[in-house]
């Protein structure tokens, strides 16, 4: 990292023969350049892209030479008269980022002027507003035209005497009309890359894609497809990356007729494919690194058998009527850093052997018919990155082993940095392959369509699980949110997660609980969200820090409560009386009377 200002004497200057110059990433104050830079009479490739400086240098367009032109930064503006002179100056430019810098106030029309050398053109993200010349289209040598997030330029892709060397179309999220004809498909050959996500398409699918057997990377998704997904998409030769999520397809999905796929979502939302899951997707076991088929209509087993040393990395298959069990093969998916199975009514015992997955970092089983006990670790370094883990709304009981929270590694840090969870094996904008989930978050059903790398959940909520919260669930520091309502656990509230200082949310509500709350949990200042209804508590409600914002319906459904925001009042401060019964068993215990009657906890009562 450079910082700084290029002056005059710089012996920089001094480089006439200087072809290639890379300042990129840099802190300098361009403010102040010099005039001399124009005179690099024989630059052909300049680079500053993201780097800092006050404003696009004008001497620029004294570059003649150049051949390739990347200044991509979102702090810089461009002016019309300015682009203008760069469009009109470099006339040999055949390369040209100008990505994310706010291009508003420039015309689309001053675009007509650029090279007819040009074979690449990236304007991502910036503010352009109009109608995009159509001649851009027709360029000969044009081969990579990526305008993706501009939402206010119009136009409309032509459907004729388009350059035969595109490989690369990316419109996403403009409103740039597209009439996917028959002939205007069949023509683009060379095409490998094509993106229209959100955009303004005019026609279903044509049956001419089956001819593009260059094609490596379909993203359709968010638009307004329906019927069903054409057969011929499951039969491109080259096709690794295919992206049909959130249209209206419906039907069944066909089997795919190569082994070339590496990422697959077809129903993240608003798709309604049926029938059962391929099994030739268990075919892409050394290539497949994504495969989501989430929220659709999907019956029968999860019929994939994965062999070892693949490199699945996220597997979703949420939302659907899956049934049986959950195969053991996944074991051998040792990449796998998320799993999703949620709502679906498959009918297991806790799979003990997710515990074996090393990379596993998000697990999701809710609501699903899973049964029996959650046991102890038995080997070393069970779930240790693990960073959701939501369970909730099974049939699982038994009280929770301690040593499961002893293995919960991940869960006893916090993340600071705020990056997403993503495949290392993404393919042009790595945002695509953000991962992303679907859960309860702060009493809301939510949809992260990003997963921060920050996020520490456990929802064990609404199952059978009984007896006592263990004490070691206080060294799970990195939690944020906590849910075990709507279960039996019993005892008393744990001190101990007054130490979970990151909590946002800790829902123990529908339990049977006794005793007093903890002081401990006054503490938790981030907390914003606290249900403790419907136990067995008693004693006066705390006050202070965040407790003076929860009202009454964090205490509600326990009797023995006291104090504000309840309605009713605690005498002298003091807990009501025991329960007759307490007192007896108080007494057989050959206690001194006198703890109840001064209102101590029931837990010094027990002996505790």
């Amino acid at each position: 990292m450079l910082h700084g200002t290029l002056h005059s004497n710089n012996s920089l200057f001094s480089l006439h023969r200087l072809q290639k110059l890379v300042l990129s990433y840099n802190d300098f104050n361009f403010s102040n350049i010099s005039s001399q830079f124009g005179q690099f009479s024989n630059l052909m490739h300049l680079n500053l892209t993201h780097s800092n400086f006050g404003q696009v240098p004008s001497e620029i367009s004294h570059l003649s030479k150049l051949v390739s032109l990347d200044i991509s930064n979102k702090h810089l503006s461009l002016e019309t008269i300015s682009f203008d002179n760069i469009v009109q100056n470099l006339t040999k430019l055949r390369v040209l980022y100008l990505d994310y810098i706010d291009m508003s106030l420039v015309a689309p029309n001053s675009l007509t002027n650029l090279s007819s050398s040009l074979t690449l053109l990236s304007l991502v993200g910036c503010g352009l507003q109009g109608e995009f010349p159509r001649n851009i289209f027709l360029l000969p040598n044009l081969d990579s035209l990526i305008l993706a997030d501009n939402e206010g330029l119009t136009g409309s892709f032509p459907s004729s005497n388009v350059s035969n060397v595109l490989w690369q179309l990316v419109l996403s999220d403009t409103r740039i009309s597209v009439h996917l004809e028959n002939d205007f498909i069949s023509k683009l050959k060379s095409l490998e890359y094509m993106w229209l996500r959100n955009c303004d398409i005019r026609s279903e699918i044509p049956s001419s894609f089956e001819n593009l057997s260059n094609l490596e990377s379909l993203y359709l998704f968010s638009n307004l497809f329906n019927g069903t997904i054409p057969s011929f998409l499951f039969a491109l030769p080259s096709l690794g990356y295919l992206d049909l999520h959130n249209n209206h397809f419906i039907g069944h999905i066909s089997e795919f007729q190569h082994n070339s796929l590496e990422y697959l979502d077809l129903n993240l939302s608003n798709n309604s494919l049926s029938g059962s899951i391929p099994q030739c997707l268990s075919n892409f076991s050394n290539t497949l690194s994504i495969l989501h088929l989430g929220m659709n209509n999907l019956q029968g087993t999860i019929s994939l058998a994965f062999s070892e040393g693949n490199s699945l990395g996220y597997l979703s298959l949420n939302d659907n009527e899956l049934e049986g069990e959950i195969p053991s093969s996944i074991i051998n998916c040792t990449m796998l850093e998320v799993l999703d199975l949620g709502n679906n009514k498959i009918k297991d015992t806790f799979p003990h052997f997710l515990e074996r997955l090393p990379k596993l970092q998000v697990l999701v089983l809710k609501s699903n018919k899973l049964q029996g006990f959650v046991k102890d670790p038995t080997t070393y370094n069970s779930f240790s990155k693990l960073q959701i883990f939501y369970i909730s709304s099974n049939n699982l009981s038994g009280p929770l082993p301690t040593g499961f929270f002893n293995s919960l590694e991940a869960m006893m840090t916090s993340h600071q940095n705020m990056i997403y969870m993503t495949s290392n094996n993404y393919y042009g904008f790595a945002d695509i392959y953000a991962y992303s989930v679907e859960m309860t978050w702060k009493g809301l059903e939510f949809e992260f369509v990003k997963i921060q790398s920050i996020l520490r959940v456990l929802d064990l909520s609404s199952n059978s699980f009984t007896g006592e919260i263990p004490k070691l669930i206080g060294k799970l520091k990195g939690l944020q949110q906590l849910n075990l309502s709507h279960n039996y656990f019993t005892g008393h509230i744990q001190s101990s997660l007054g130490i979970l200082t990151n909590l946002e949310s800790l829902d123990l509500s529908s339990n049977l609980f006794t005793g007093r709350i903890p002081i401990q949990l006054v503490d938790l200042t981030f907390l914003q969200v606290l249900d403790l209804s419907h136990n067995r508590l008693e004693g006066p409600i705390h006050k202070g820090k965040q407790f003076n914002t929860f009202d009454h319906r964090s205490f509600e459904g326990n009797s023995g409560l006291c104090g504000f925001p309840m309605p009713e009042e605690c005498s002298n401060g003091e807990a009501p009386p025991l329960p007759p019964s307490m007192i007896q068993h108080c007494l057989k215990m050959g206690l001194d009377g006198k703890l109840w009657q001064l209102g101590m906890d029931v837990g010094l009562c027990l002996g505790s």
